[in-house]
């Protein structure tokens, strides 16, 4: 059985929705805008032997959505030591740079809400 939560923050242009689906011990996280999409995907693994995370990558082209596949993957991977696989797809045309920020300040909250949340949980 599968079980699946999803949490949004921002605003307009800079809404991101955060959605986990739990498969087994994995999970596998979208992270998108109203304009959702395929933009990179990331996987994180734990290796208990020696205490590293590592992640692959693979990013469409034309797409920078690898800097918050990749930045999730490796944050969840590391804190709950449970493998992830992160599919990012954030588009917003004539993004600013101040939209970027506030997007990624979004990603971040929503990583670290969910990385506590799953602490408290003990999942």
């Amino acid at each position: 059985m599968t079980e699946s939560h999803e949490w949004s923050k921002g605003e307009d242009r800079t809404k991101i929705t955060f959605s986990v689906r739990y498969l087994g011990n994995d999970l596998v996280i979208f992270i998108y805008n109203i304009n959702a999409h395929v933009g990179a995907v990331a996987v994180a693994e734990y290796d208990p032997d020696s205490g590293r995370t590592s992640t692959s990558l693979i990013t469409r082209r034309g797409h920078k959505d690898d800097v918050v596949a990749q930045r999730v993957a490796y944050l969840v991977t590391r804190s709950l030591k449970r493998p992830a696989c992160v599919i990012a797809g954030i588009h917003v045309d004539a993004i600013t740079e101040a939209e970027i920020n506030k997007i990624l300040a979004n990603v971040d909250r929503l990583s670290d809400e969910f990385i506590k949340n799953e602490h408290q949980d003990g999942k």
